[in-house]
């Protein structure tokens, strides 16, 4: 099977969620050596363009977006093994977590898969995190950005609390804070400072490489 036919046939399991094809697709690339970086552009990358262009257009549920978020998770993670340092094909850092008080996390993780599968080095602290971890692990991994998720109108305010956090330490121009969740909108993204707001989770990846970009080109 030629590297074309191999590669599609790895986009078109991500596309259609079935993780068992997806996992031998890409045990099948590993095994033949093609090059593990194009097989995760064209491959995964533009797989889950296309799930999520879906997910906006409302053609799939969420459910079916975080199982896919799962899959590309698997795959990413064994074509990962196969990349020698320093080939990853990284846009970014970023640490993401839930705010202290809010122990949903099925939004937040399906954004930090979508963001690992679009090359970022995704830091996930989980959820419960308070505002001053979000910054400790942050500057310890050099982080890009730093996105915080809410999903309760009552910890909303925890998204607030870490953009105050910067501000207080002086680090606020040192990282750009891109948030979302249930409760957040684009007026309070921008009430509060944010750099970033997204609804949905290839949003927040279309906002981060929007932002990876602004900093480069800064």
């Amino acid at each position: 099977m030629p590297v074309e036919e191999s590669i599609k046939r790895l986009r078109d399991a991500i596309i259609s969620c079935d993780k068992e094809l997806a996992l031998e697709a890409t045990r099948e690339i590993i095994d033949k050596g093609i090059d593990p970086i194009e097989a995760f552009e064209k491959g995964l990358v533009e797989g889950a363009r296309v799930v999520g262009d879906k997910f906006d257009r409302l053609e799939i549920f969420l459910t079916e977006l975080i199982e896919v978020a799962d899959v590309m998770k698997a795959c990413t993670d064994l074509l990962m093994s196969q990349i020698p340092k320093g080939r990853v094909p990284k846009k970014g850092t970023v640490v993401i977590g839930t705010v202290k008080g809010d122990i949903h996390e099925i939004g937040k993780n399906i954004v930090a898969s979508l963001l690992s599968a679009n090359g970022f080095d995704v830091h996930d602290l989980g959820a419960d995190v308070p505002a001053e971890k979000f910054i400790e692990e942050a500057d310890k991994v050099g982080a890009d950005i730093i996105a915080v998720s809410a999903l309760m109108t009552s910890t909303i305010g925890g998204q607030k609390d870490v953009i105050d956090y910067l501000k207080a330490t002086g680090k606020r121009k040192k990282f750009y804070v891109m948030v979302g969740g249930g409760p957040t909108t684009r007026e309070w993204a921008e009430q509060i400072g944010a750099d970033g707001y997204a609804e949905t989770a290839m949003e927040a990846v279309k906002v981060a490489l929007d932002l990876i970009q602004k900093r480069r080109s800064s």
